[in-house]
Protein backbone atom coordinates (compact mmCIF):
# COMPACT_ATOMS: atom_id res chain seq x y z
CA UNK A 1 0.00 0.00 0.00
CA UNK A 2 1.04 3.46 -0.75
CA UNK A 3 1.00 6.40 1.54
CA UNK A 4 -2.24 7.45 0.77
CA UNK A 5 -3.70 3.59 1.25
CA UNK A 6 -4.37 2.78 -2.24
CA UNK A 7 -3.29 -1.40 -2.88
CA UNK A 8 -0.59 -0.97 -5.53
CA UNK A 9 1.25 -4.39 -5.73
CA UNK A 10 -0.60 -7.95 -4.66
CA UNK A 11 1.02 -11.42 -4.49
CA UNK A 12 -0.77 -14.68 -3.59
CA UNK A 13 0.33 -18.17 -2.89
CA UNK A 14 -1.72 -21.12 -1.43
CA UNK A 15 -1.21 -21.41 2.09
CA UNK A 16 1.30 -24.44 2.93
CA UNK A 17 1.04 -27.07 6.04
CA UNK A 18 3.87 -27.14 8.71
CA UNK A 19 5.22 -23.91 10.55
CA UNK A 20 8.66 -23.53 8.73
CA UNK A 21 6.75 -23.67 5.65
CA UNK A 22 4.29 -21.13 6.22
CA UNK A 23 6.96 -18.49 7.32
CA UNK A 24 8.66 -19.42 4.19
CA UNK A 25 5.63 -18.79 2.20
CA UNK A 26 4.95 -15.45 3.66
CA UNK A 27 9.06 -14.51 3.73
CA UNK A 28 8.71 -15.19 -0.30
CA UNK A 29 5.66 -13.22 -0.38
CA UNK A 30 7.09 -10.57 0.94
CA UNK A 31 9.73 -10.42 -0.86
CA UNK A 32 8.14 -10.45 -4.28
CA UNK A 33 6.74 -7.23 -3.34
CA UNK A 34 9.77 -5.54 -2.17
CA UNK A 35 11.08 -6.20 -5.11
CA UNK A 36 8.39 -4.93 -7.26
CA UNK A 37 7.74 -1.62 -5.14
CA UNK A 38 10.87 0.06 -3.73
CA UNK A 39 10.80 1.97 -0.87
CA UNK A 40 8.76 -0.08 2.01
CA UNK A 41 9.14 1.04 5.10
CA UNK A 42 7.39 -2.17 7.13
CA UNK A 43 5.51 -5.16 6.92
CA UNK A 44 2.21 -6.33 8.24
CA UNK A 45 1.18 -9.75 8.79
CA UNK A 46 -2.17 -11.38 9.66
CA UNK A 47 -1.88 -14.88 10.89
CA UNK A 48 -4.70 -17.37 12.35
CA UNK A 49 -4.96 -17.79 15.75
CA UNK A 50 -3.77 -16.66 19.46
CA UNK A 51 -0.99 -13.93 18.39
CA UNK A 52 0.56 -12.22 21.45
CA UNK A 53 1.65 -8.68 21.93
CA UNK A 54 5.44 -10.05 21.40
CA UNK A 55 4.54 -11.27 17.60
CA UNK A 56 4.56 -15.10 18.62
CA UNK A 57 1.58 -17.55 17.31
CA UNK A 58 0.31 -19.19 20.21
CA UNK A 59 -1.95 -21.51 18.77
CA UNK A 60 -3.74 -21.87 15.57
CA UNK A 61 -6.65 -23.91 15.53
CA UNK A 62 -6.96 -23.98 11.78
CA UNK A 63 -3.17 -24.61 11.52
CA UNK A 64 -2.76 -28.04 12.53
CA UNK A 65 1.04 -28.34 14.18
CA UNK A 66 1.58 -24.66 14.72
CA UNK A 67 2.18 -23.65 18.24
CA UNK A 68 4.80 -21.11 19.72
CA UNK A 69 5.92 -19.67 16.59
CA UNK A 70 7.74 -16.53 17.19
CA UNK A 71 6.95 -15.40 13.26
CA UNK A 72 7.28 -11.77 13.56
CA UNK A 73 10.84 -11.87 15.16
CA UNK A 74 11.90 -14.87 12.22
CA UNK A 75 9.78 -12.85 9.59
CA UNK A 76 11.95 -8.88 10.96
CA UNK A 77 15.46 -11.24 10.52
CA UNK A 78 14.60 -12.45 6.83
CA UNK A 79 13.54 -9.17 5.79
CA UNK A 80 15.40 -6.56 7.48
CA UNK A 81 12.71 -4.58 7.92
CA UNK A 82 10.24 -3.70 10.70
CA UNK A 83 7.38 -6.80 10.83
CA UNK A 84 4.15 -6.44 12.86
CA UNK A 85 1.91 -9.43 13.42
CA UNK A 86 -1.73 -9.81 14.69
CA UNK A 87 -4.36 -11.87 14.66
CA UNK A 88 -5.40 -11.62 10.59
CA UNK A 89 -9.07 -10.79 11.78
CA UNK A 90 -8.28 -8.30 13.87
CA UNK A 91 -6.29 -6.85 10.95
CA UNK A 92 -9.29 -6.98 9.05
CA UNK A 93 -11.41 -5.17 11.50
CA UNK A 94 -8.85 -2.18 11.25
CA UNK A 95 -8.82 -2.39 7.97
CA UNK A 96 -13.12 -2.17 7.57
CA UNK A 97 -12.74 0.39 10.28
CA UNK A 98 -10.30 2.49 8.55
CA UNK A 99 -11.32 1.77 4.63
CA UNK A 100 -14.15 -0.27 4.46
CA UNK A 101 -17.74 -0.99 5.53
CA UNK A 102 -17.16 0.14 9.69
CA UNK A 103 -15.98 4.11 8.64
CA UNK A 104 -17.32 6.61 11.08
CA UNK A 105 -18.47 3.71 13.56
CA UNK A 106 -16.05 3.95 16.82
CA UNK A 107 -17.25 0.58 18.20
CA UNK A 108 -17.73 -2.19 16.08
CA UNK A 109 -16.98 -5.83 15.64
CA UNK A 110 -15.74 -7.95 12.21
CA UNK A 111 -17.24 -11.11 12.27
CA UNK A 112 -15.50 -13.00 9.47
CA UNK A 113 -17.31 -16.21 7.73
CA UNK A 114 -14.99 -18.50 6.40
CA UNK A 115 -13.60 -22.54 7.49
CA UNK A 116 -14.38 -21.28 11.11
CA UNK A 117 -15.29 -17.73 12.43
CA UNK A 118 -12.99 -14.99 13.39
CA UNK A 119 -13.86 -11.85 15.12
CA UNK A 120 -11.85 -8.48 15.66
CA UNK A 121 -13.33 -5.60 18.06
CA UNK A 122 -12.53 -1.16 17.54
CA UNK A 123 -13.26 0.36 21.05
CA UNK A 124 -13.44 4.10 21.01
CA UNK A 125 -11.59 4.24 17.81
CA UNK A 126 -8.88 2.15 18.55
CA UNK A 127 -8.21 -1.71 17.94
CA UNK A 128 -9.02 -3.67 21.31
CA UNK A 129 -6.70 -6.99 21.55
CA UNK A 130 -7.77 -7.95 25.01
CA UNK A 131 -5.03 -7.89 28.01
CA UNK A 132 -3.03 -10.51 25.99
CA UNK A 133 -3.73 -9.99 22.58
CA UNK A 134 -6.01 -12.83 22.39
CA UNK A 135 -9.51 -10.74 22.17
CA UNK A 136 -11.86 -11.70 18.73
CA UNK A 137 -11.49 -15.44 19.24
CA UNK A 138 -15.17 -15.39 19.00
CA UNK A 139 -15.89 -18.28 17.02
CA UNK A 140 -15.34 -20.41 19.83
CA UNK A 141 -17.49 -19.36 22.27
CA UNK A 142 -19.48 -22.46 23.27
CA UNK A 143 -23.25 -21.92 22.19
CA UNK A 144 -24.13 -26.04 22.64
CA UNK A 145 -21.68 -28.43 25.41
CA UNK A 146 -23.17 -31.05 23.63
CA UNK A 147 -22.69 -29.89 19.86
CA UNK A 148 -19.99 -31.30 17.20
CA UNK A 149 -16.35 -31.33 17.74
CA UNK A 150 -14.34 -28.39 16.83
CA UNK A 151 -10.99 -28.27 15.82
CA UNK A 152 -9.94 -25.95 18.91
CA UNK A 153 -10.45 -29.53 21.14
CA UNK A 154 -14.03 -28.33 22.64
CA UNK A 155 -17.14 -29.04 21.60
CA UNK A 156 -20.13 -27.22 20.47
CA UNK A 157 -18.37 -23.78 19.39
CA UNK A 158 -19.98 -21.21 17.66
CA UNK A 159 -18.08 -21.71 14.47
CA UNK A 160 -18.61 -25.46 14.09
CA UNK A 161 -22.98 -23.75 13.78
CA UNK A 162 -22.49 -20.83 12.06
CA UNK A 163 -19.29 -21.03 9.31
CA UNK A 164 -18.99 -22.45 5.94
CA UNK A 165 -18.18 -26.23 7.41
CA UNK A 166 -21.41 -25.28 9.80
CA UNK A 167 -23.77 -24.39 7.19
CA UNK A 168 -22.13 -27.68 5.41
CA UNK A 169 -23.46 -29.53 7.90
CA UNK A 170 -26.46 -28.27 8.15
CA UNK A 171 -27.34 -28.73 4.68
CA UNK A 172 -26.15 -32.78 4.62
CA UNK A 173 -28.38 -33.03 7.91
CA UNK A 174 -31.06 -31.65 5.71
CA UNK A 175 -30.31 -34.31 2.52
CA UNK A 176 -30.59 -37.38 5.12
CA UNK A 177 -33.93 -36.05 6.16
CA UNK A 178 -35.02 -35.58 2.54
CA UNK A 179 -35.24 -32.00 2.80
CA UNK A 180 -32.85 -31.12 0.16
CA UNK A 181 -33.73 -31.91 -2.95
CA UNK A 182 -32.43 -29.51 -5.46
CA UNK A 183 -28.90 -29.14 -2.94
CA UNK A 184 -28.79 -32.88 -3.69
CA UNK A 185 -28.96 -32.59 -7.19
CA UNK A 186 -26.33 -29.87 -7.16
CA UNK A 187 -24.14 -32.38 -5.50
CA UNK A 188 -24.34 -35.48 -7.94
CA UNK A 189 -27.10 -37.04 -5.92
CA UNK A 190 -24.89 -38.44 -3.08
CA UNK A 191 -25.82 -36.26 0.87
CA UNK A 192 -22.53 -36.21 1.90
CA UNK A 193 -21.65 -34.48 -0.68
CA UNK A 194 -23.71 -31.15 -0.28
CA UNK A 195 -21.42 -28.10 0.88
CA UNK A 196 -22.50 -24.48 1.59
CA UNK A 197 -21.92 -23.34 -2.13
CA UNK A 198 -25.13 -25.84 -2.92
CA UNK A 199 -27.17 -24.03 -0.44
CA UNK A 200 -26.37 -20.65 -1.61
CA UNK A 201 -26.76 -21.21 -5.31
CA UNK A 202 -30.26 -22.91 -4.71
CA UNK A 203 -31.43 -20.30 -2.27
CA UNK A 204 -30.34 -17.95 -5.08
CA UNK A 205 -32.74 -19.66 -7.08
CA UNK A 206 -35.63 -19.57 -4.52
CA UNK A 207 -35.52 -23.10 -3.13
CA UNK A 208 -37.44 -23.34 -0.49
CA UNK A 209 -35.69 -26.05 1.28
CA UNK A 210 -32.44 -24.19 0.48
CA UNK A 211 -34.18 -20.97 1.83
CA UNK A 212 -35.23 -23.11 5.06
CA UNK A 213 -31.39 -24.14 5.40
CA UNK A 214 -30.43 -20.90 5.20
CA UNK A 215 -32.84 -19.46 7.97
CA UNK A 216 -31.63 -21.90 10.09
CA UNK A 217 -27.94 -20.92 9.60
CA UNK A 218 -28.97 -17.18 9.87
CA UNK A 219 -30.45 -18.57 13.25
CA UNK A 220 -27.27 -19.57 14.17
CA UNK A 221 -25.19 -16.48 13.36
CA UNK A 222 -27.82 -14.26 14.92
CA UNK A 223 -27.10 -16.25 18.44
CA UNK A 224 -23.86 -15.11 18.54
CA UNK A 225 -23.93 -11.76 17.18
CA UNK A 226 -26.63 -11.42 19.57
CA UNK A 227 -24.62 -12.42 22.80
CA UNK A 228 -21.47 -10.23 21.68
CA UNK A 229 -24.18 -7.51 21.71
CA UNK A 230 -25.62 -8.36 25.27
CA UNK A 231 -21.38 -8.42 26.35
CA UNK A 232 -20.01 -5.35 24.22
CA UNK A 233 -22.63 -3.27 23.30
CA UNK A 234 -21.22 -2.16 19.66
CA UNK A 235 -22.60 0.15 17.99
CA UNK A 236 -22.24 -1.88 14.43
CA UNK A 237 -21.26 -5.38 13.26
CA UNK A 238 -19.42 -5.90 10.31
CA UNK A 239 -19.92 -9.36 8.81
CA UNK A 240 -17.22 -10.41 6.61
CA UNK A 241 -15.64 -13.57 4.28
CA UNK A 242 -16.40 -15.76 1.59
CA UNK A 243 -20.44 -16.83 3.00
CA UNK A 244 -21.68 -13.21 2.93
CA UNK A 245 -21.71 -12.99 -0.69
CA UNK A 246 -25.33 -14.08 -0.87
CA UNK A 247 -26.33 -10.62 0.71
CA UNK A 248 -29.79 -10.24 1.82
CA UNK A 249 -30.40 -14.13 1.53
CA UNK A 250 -28.50 -14.21 4.70
CA UNK A 251 -28.32 -10.83 6.23
CA UNK A 252 -32.11 -10.10 5.84
CA UNK A 253 -33.25 -13.40 8.31
CA UNK A 254 -30.02 -12.61 10.16
CA UNK A 255 -31.33 -9.52 11.32
CA UNK A 256 -34.52 -10.57 12.14
CA UNK A 257 -33.29 -13.21 14.65
CA UNK A 258 -30.75 -10.85 16.08
CA UNK A 259 -33.91 -8.28 17.16
CA UNK A 260 -35.65 -11.55 18.87
CA UNK A 261 -32.27 -12.89 20.57
CA UNK A 262 -30.42 -9.80 21.89
CA UNK A 263 -31.79 -8.34 25.13
CA UNK A 264 -34.56 -5.94 25.27
CA UNK A 265 -33.96 -4.82 21.46
CA UNK A 266 -36.94 -2.74 22.28
CA UNK A 267 -35.35 -0.78 24.41
CA UNK A 268 -31.67 -0.69 23.05
CA UNK A 269 -30.78 1.72 19.94
CA UNK A 270 -30.49 0.07 16.47
CA UNK A 271 -27.39 -2.16 16.37
CA UNK A 272 -26.16 -2.69 12.26
CA UNK A 273 -25.16 -5.55 10.45
CA UNK A 274 -23.60 -4.61 7.74
CA UNK A 275 -21.79 -6.60 4.73
CA UNK A 276 -17.74 -6.13 4.94
CA UNK A 277 -16.47 -3.79 2.32
CA UNK A 278 -13.27 -4.96 1.46
CA UNK A 279 -13.59 -8.35 0.28
CA UNK A 280 -10.48 -11.00 0.53
CA UNK A 281 -8.10 -8.12 0.88
CA UNK A 282 -9.54 -6.59 4.89
CA UNK A 283 -6.93 -8.54 6.23
CA UNK A 284 -3.97 -7.59 4.59
CA UNK A 285 -5.23 -4.08 4.01
CA UNK A 286 -5.31 -4.05 7.75
CA UNK A 287 -2.36 -5.20 8.45
CA UNK A 288 -0.22 -2.99 6.25
CA UNK A 289 -2.41 -0.02 8.02
CA UNK A 290 -1.40 -1.37 11.63
CA UNK A 291 2.37 -1.89 10.31
CA UNK A 292 2.53 1.64 8.82
CA UNK A 293 5.11 3.47 10.73
CA UNK A 294 3.77 7.00 12.89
Amino acid sequence: MDDSGAVVAEHRVPTPSGAVAIVDALAAVAQVLLAEVPGVAAVGVGAPGLVDGNGVLRFAPNLPGVTELPMQAELTARLGLPVHLDNDATCAAWGEHQAGAGRGADDMVLVTLGTGIGGGFVRGGVVDRGAHGFAGEIGHMVVDPHGPPCPCGRTGCWERFASGSGLGRLARDAAHAGRAARMLELAGGDPEAVRGEHVTVAAAEGDPEALAVMGRFAWWLALGVANLANAVDPDLFVVGGGLVEPGDLLLVPTRAAFLALVEEADHRPPVGIRPAALGGRAGAIGAALLARPP
